[in-house]
């Protein structure tokens, strides 16, 4: 099982972080009126959601999250109320039009989708962790390594590479 702590916050698939998700421009709001389309949800559920939908792979942050429902607001394509202190957004009849218009972002995500199957997720899951442990192995040893060790660590990467690259 894949850490869901704070620290996996920005992280995108295997460790890509910083700016950029696995959406095209202009996709995340769809992808919000899908997760307030059946459930009526607030920012963090939201977020939750799609945790759970990319295996934690993808988290969105609350400053995309946030932005995005109020310019969803904005569009009339969501509405937002106020319940036990939270904005809770709820997807109105404009939402629900443009979600159906959009049959090409469907197809796209269908075909994105097919890679996050189940069967192979404890694969992946497992591919992400043995990453993780490298990545940290890596950055202890290089604070410390001299230039001999830091020429076999190169090495050895870019032996791991040439034999992951050949498929």
């Amino acid at each position: 099982m894949v850490s869901r702590d704070w620290r996996y916050r920005g992280q995108h698939f295997f460790g890509r972080i910083g700016r950029g998700s696995p959406f095209q421009r202009g996709d995340f709001k769809y992808i919000i009126l899908q997760c307030i389309k059946d459930k009526p949800s607030y920012g963090y559920e939201i977020i939750r959601a799609l945790r759970e939908r990319f295996f934690s792979f993808y988290i969105p942050s609350p400053g995309s999250v946030y932005p995005t429902l109020q310019m969803l607001e904005e569009m009339g394509y969501a509405l937002a109320s106020e319940k036990e202190g939270k904005k809770v957004y709820a997807i109105t009849e404009e939402g629900r039009k443009y979600l159906d218009s959009q049959k090409e972002f469907r197809a796209r995500m269908r075909g994105q989708d097919k890679g996050w199957n189940s069967e192979k997720m404890d694969d992946i899951v497992e591919t992400r962790r043995q990453f993780e442990k490298l990545t940290q192995l890596l950055r202890e040893k290089a604070r410390t390594a001299d230039t001999e060790k830091l020429g076999r660590i190169r090495k050895a990467l870019s032996n791991a590479y040439e034999e992951i690259s050949k498929d």
